[in-house]
């Protein structure tokens, strides 16, 4: 495939770094994308069409690159190649890696992540953007084309970053791509913005977790004719989620989306309930759409709220709902009833506690810090029978036993799990349930 820049071509960027052309990687509507080599290292270098290179997508770029990346998911421009006005130019962001993959392989089965993965996936995607609004700025086109993930370790990259913009600045001629704009957007109605940003979010995520998007069930079923105005009215004038628990005339029709009718069930309550309000209250009120927070407690529960079938081994979400309800957890793979292990509580997270337990920051602090490992589960080396967690926090815990006794619990000591005990993390307190 033939690209508007020959393998071997030197081009030198603003900041004076020499970049080797190697090989045209793709194409897109903006621009060509190619491998380039600096030093023995390889990037990736986007090189716009003459009618895509404006001064308005300079003044963008230069802005990104000045400010710098959000975090590390971010293919973030990095470098400049540009000689004058009117002549195409480029900019330079890191080459993302071969093991990654995008969403549509995940809808191929192309990639499949354990739901360990999937939700920690969902929890890096979504930490990403809210680091990105958090510095003012709005990504503008959430959609399949512009994640790619890690499906065995959960880890993500978000891409094609040129178009990010000042949060209520129209500096771009990017609105977004079709089947996730805002219905507002559809109808012409607003502009993007970080709240345009969450309903597509939303959408991604849906399809991320069912396999379907949230919006197409009857009515896109019924459609003969996918034009112009069968796609206003179904993502614009006349939206309706596909398990809206008020209006049923959008459900997923069984033998053309079974995706969402299999997956919808397999998830716990929390997360469903924050998908209905995304696609219910969310569809017409931008300020009541889901939060990038109450996103990342959920999939932060999720994670830590997955236990094993001992009979099949499949991966069984830990669902509150049913709990309370006194609903036996059943295994969606064998139809085995799975027993709940120990459960730490604190404010805003639960904890089942098994044998390969780790306990987080996040889990005691609410940083959404998911990484930094602050205690184990681990066994009692005199007592197999006896399970407890190890302290491997800054600081000292204070172990409260249901008789009310205080016993200190120093760095590398382990507190007991036992019924109505609890542990004082500094200001947070975990109880054991």
């Amino acid at each position: 495939m033939d690209g508007l820049l020959k393998a071997g071509t030197i081009l030198t960027s603003e900041s004076g770094n020499k970049y080797v052309v190697k090989q045209l990687l793709g194409a897109g509507g903006q621009g060509e994308v190619y491998d380039v080599e600096n030093g023995g290292k390889h990037f990736a270098l986007k090189w716009y069409y003459r009618h895509t290179a404006t001064t308005s997508q300079k003044e963008i770029l230069e802005n990104l690159i000045a400010k710098g990346s959000p975090d590390d998911s971010f293919l973030w421009p990095e470098d400049l190649i540009y000689k004058r006005s009117g002549e195409p130019f480029g900019y330079i962001m890191a080459l993302r890696p071969k093991n990654y993959r995008s969403i549509v392989d995940l809808m191929k089965r192309k990639a499949e992540p354990t739901f360990y993965a999937l939700c920690k996936a969902a929890f890096n995607l979504t930490k990403g953007y809210q680091k990105l609004h958090a510095m003012g700025y709005s990504y503008r086109d959430i959609s399949f084309g512009n994640l790619f993930f890690d499906p065995d370790t959960g880890n993500v990259l978000i891409c094609d970053n040129d178009n990010v913009s000042v949060n209520g600045k129209d500096d771009s001629s990017v609105y977004g791509t079709p089947r996730f704009m805002a219905p507002e957007i559809v109808l012409g109605k607003a502009k993007p913005s970080r709240n345009t940003d969450l309903f597509s979010l939303a959408v991604l995520l849906f399809y991320m977790f069912m396999m379907n998007h949230p919006l197409e069930g009857k009515l896109e079923a019924d459609i003969k004719c996918m034009d112009i105005h069968a796609m206003n009215r179904l993502y614009g004038t006349n939206p309706v989620f596909i398990f809206d628990p008020d209006n049923k005339s959008n459900r997923p029709v069984r033998g053309y989306q079974d995706n969402a009718l299999i997956y919808w069930d397999l998830y716990p309550e929390n997360l469903k309930a924050l998908f209905t309000q995304a696609f219910t209250a969310g569809l017409s009120s931008p300020n009541r759409r889901v939060t990038e927070n109450k996103w990342l407690e959920t999939f932060a529960n999720l994670m830590s709220g997955i236990v094993t079938c001992p009979s099949c081994g499949a991966e069984v979400f830990y669902d509150e709902a049913k709990e309370q309800m006194g609903v036996a957890h059943i295994c969606w793979g064998c139809q085995s009833s799975v027993a709940i292990p120990a459960k730490l509580v604190t404010s805003k997270s639960r904890v089942l506690l098994t044998q390969d337990t780790k306990i987080y920051s996040h889990h005691l602090y609410g940083d959404f810090d998911m990484e930094t490992v602050v205690g184990s589960v681990v066994q009692n080396p005199k007592n197999p029978n006896l399970w407890g967690i190890r302290n491997e926090d800054k600081v000292n815990w204070t172990y409260e036993k249901a008789d009310g006794t205080q016993i200190p619990v120093a760095i590398g000591r382990s507190a007991g799990i036992a019924a109505n005990a609890k542990i004082h993390f500094g200001q947070t307190l975990g109880e054991f349930r």
